[in-house]
């Protein structure tokens, strides 16, 4: 299990920094398809008691936490459905399957990630979501649905293969990427009732903290993280279920000829996306696995890991099964990036980017 570094202060943190908060991630172990609900949402309170235990502030939970990731399953109708969480009077904090998580962080007055999956309004339209709880203010302050959806509409074909349907079940999120502040996280912080302004000098990293929310395939999309990285982004929260391997692909590459090189790739590439991003845009992240052999069959890889806003992993999961991760952070570290290499403000040339956004797919330069 991860620990509190408390081995003096954080590397780069300075002694009268007052922006130093404890925070865990959840990692979860397989869920599988006959496993109850009640019992994903006992093991997730029994981790909100262990981080409780230990300080933290706020807690991360994987993607689609509280159920198997049904994504992988051809499913229809009521089969389907079960699997869905709606809003009550437009609060996931009154959803029946939700509700004992939520009022557990209400008790503990700790913040909470939380991602599930989403169904709204009378037409049944699906999400793949998360929501920012936070335990001082006794509110969801913020919800994100999930933008890159991997994999395909239509089944892989064959018997022994590792389906990725979700453009099957869930629409593209239509949130975007909003950062927001998460209030009382941290002490002695700028407010505006004092008549402080954002934006200005003596403001610049001193408010409340600054969050952006991921879910999965999003963290390997650095325009995700770049959004977030021009809001002023402190701290990055992402769940994940992610394929160790997939039997219908090994063996098409000399890199995944093998069950075990396609999972040290998948954990490569994984790592490879938090660490830079979180470095590119100088904030920390909080990265959740739901991992292990889902129904004895279907590989998630672990890697839940707190990163820095150096790109240095903090503190790493050492199991496939339910593991706490926890570590003190100051994101008054933030600061060095975003002052020097990354100070957008003087560095970058949004001249020369129209590209990215006017173009989606690859065009090649001509033919010589």
């Amino acid at each position: 299990m991860g620990s509190i570094q408390t081995d003096g202060p954080p590397a780069g943190q300075t002694p009268e920094s007052t922006r130093q908060i404890v925070v865990a991630g959840a990692q979860l172990g397989p869920i599988h398809i006959n496993t109850p609900r009640s019992e994903a949402i006992d093991r997730m309170i029994k981790l909100m008691d262990d981080a409780h235990q230990k300080q933290a502030k706020l807690i991360v939970y994987p993607e689609i936490a509280p159920v198997t990731f049904f994504p992988r399953h051809v499913l229809e109708g009521d089969e389907l459905e079960q699997y869905f969480d709606r809003e009550v009077d437009g609060d996931a904090a009154k959803s029946p399957h939700l509700k004992p998580l939520f009022d557990k962080a209400r008790e503990y007055k700790m913040d909470m990630y939380l991602g599930y999956a989403e169904c709204t309004g009378d037409d049944h339209v699906h999400y793949n979501t998360v929501v920012y709880y936070s335990g001082q203010v006794d509110k969801v302050i913020s919800k994100y649905r999930k933008v890159h959806l991997p994999g395909s509409f239509e089944p892989y074909k064959g018997n022994d293969v590792t389906n990725q349907l979700e453009k099957r079940y869930f629409k593209p999120g239509d949130l975007g990427f909003q950062a927001f502040r998460a209030p009382g996280l941290l002490p002695d912080v700028v407010t505006k009732n004092s008549g402080a302004k954002a934006n200005e000098g003596d403001t610049l990293g001193k408010g409340d903290a600054i969050v952006g929310m991921l879910i999965c395939n999003d963290r390997r999309w650095p325009e995700a993280w770049r959004e977030y990285g021009l809001q002023g982004v402190e701290l990055v929260l992402c769940g994940y279920n992610t394929t160790a391997w997939a039997p219908e692909l090994l063996g098409t590459s000399k890199k995944t000829s093998t069950r075990e090189k396609a999972k040290e790739e998948a954990l490569f590439h994984n790592k490879l996306s938090i660490t830079y991003n979180s470095y590119a845009n100088a904030c920390f992240s909080i990265n959740v696995a739901k991992c292990g052999f889902e129904d004895g069959r279907y590989p998630l890889i672990g890697g839940s890991c707190i990163v820095d806003c150096d790109g240095e992993v903090v503190v790493e999961a050492s199991t496939e099964e339910d593991e706490l991760i926890v570590a003190e952070i100051d994101l008054a570290m933030c600061r060095r990036g975003k002052e020097k290499v990354f100070a957008f403000e003087r560095h970058r040339r949004t001249e020369h980017y129209g590209r990215i956004v006017g173009q989606t797919g690859v065009v090649e330069p001509e033919l010589l």
